[in-house]
């Protein structure tokens, strides 16, 4: 499952909620879901912190992993996925899962770090991980391919939820992938 038809539809069949903290995708993941008919069952928010110091003051990562990291980091993914939850819990209720993209869109590099360089990060109350991307191509494609993944990454943990499965020290640690 990577469509958003489907994730809508899966998690409107288990009453769970999404939400997202976009830099990379600049809201593309977010409208991905909410094309989706029936999204707004699923669906509670999202934050695009295109600036790195809204990544602290809207989501609350932690100021020192941002300037000792940068934005482009796999913790700071797992950060924003986590505090997404939080801050669009709706009646103290944190979404089910929450969903981070940070990254590299290109074409020039971006402290230090290179152009196709990304962190999908995965929340739920299974855990947090993240998962690096490493896309070859120009801005529309680093960014679709990391909304592809985010949207693959929350099948994969939906389905740990429903098994039940706990979030084990490999999980998340992906050597990358070519695009």
């Amino acid at each position: 499952m990577s469509e958003p038809a489907e994730l809508v539809a899966r998690l409107r069949a288990t009453g769970r909620t999404v939400a997202c903290a976009e830099s990379l995708t600049g809201g593309l993941l977010s409208a991905a879901i909410v094309d989706v008919p029936g999204a707004s069952d699923v669906f509670v928010g999202g934050v695009v912190a295109y600036a790195t110091e809204l990544k602290r003051a809207l989501v609350g990562v932690d100021a020192h992993l941002l300037e000792e990291r940068g934005p482009v980091d796999p913790e700071v993914a797992e950060e924003l996925a986590d505090r997404i939850r939080a801050v669009c819990a709706v009646d103290g209720r944190p979404a089910d899962l929450g969903l981070a993209t940070t990254g590299v869109a290109g074409p020039d590099p971006q402290g230090g770090k290179p152009p196709g360089l990304a962190y999908i990060g995965v929340a739920s109350p299974r855990g947090i991980r993240s998962v690096e991307l490493r896309v070859q191509g120009d801005r529309p494609t680093v960014r679709l391919a990391a909304v592809e993944r985010a949207l693959a990454e929350a099948a994969v943990e939906l389905d740990a939820l429903d098994s039940g499965d706990a979030l084990d020290a490999t999980d998340g640690l992906d050597a990358g992938d070519s695009g």
